[in-house]
């Protein structure tokens, strides 16, 4: 009788000129060491590309794939960090609600709404924030889209009246909705 082999999970993370098709690079590897995709992440920001992966796999298969970050690195010059990890565990005690924030920019903006949110016991699972400048007036303005877990014990209604009143204390233009997919 067979045993099932066990899953192994890993993180890859790297930073790498954005020119340099660094995600096609590191998928190419992860696909040809016989792991699994579970997630990936990349952006460009500024001159740099940032690419997150998370995969998994037979042990032998996350050794091919260190086998050929390895020559990746050295023959491209691209360099990637890999760890091992193991799937999230989920509670299901945290319900997902969308914050969206836009505000004129200002230094610690972000710090701001972090904090806010932080000091409550919320966790922030994914962010995007960025500063523009408005087409209309060419003000420089600040926008922050995050999910956030929220522990399902929390009064909605109040933390949605704090939150109104952090963004009102702040001059931020904000909503917080569930998450409804």
């Amino acid at each position: 009788m067979k045993r099932p082999q066990q899953e192994n999970h890993v993180l890859v993370t790297g930073v790498a000129p954005a020119d340099a098709q660094a995600l096609l690079q590191l998928s190419r590897r992860i696909a040809d060491a016989g792991l699994t995709m579970i997630e990936a992440r990349a952006a460009v920001l500024g001159s740099r590309a940032w690419i997150a992966c998370f995969a998994s796999g037979s042990w032998d298969s996350v050794a091919k794939l260190e086998t050929a970050l390895g020559r990746l690195e050295r023959d491209e010059g691209l360099a990637f960090r890999l760890e091992r990890s193991a799937p999230r565990a989920l509670t299901g005690d945290l319900l997902p609600y969308l914050v969206e924030v836009v505000a004129a920019d200002r230094p610690g903006a972000l710090h701001h709404l972090t904090e806010f949110f932080a000091s409550r016991g919320i966790t922030i699972e994914q962010l995007t924030a960025s500063r523009y400048q408005a087409t209309q007036t060419g003000a420089e303005m600040f926008s922050a889209q995050a999910t956030i877990g929220i522990p399902a014990r929390t009064h909605i209604a109040t933390l949605r009246d704090d939150f109104l009143e952090f963004c009102d204390a702040h001059n931020l233009d904000a909503i917080m909705d569930p998450v409804k997919f």
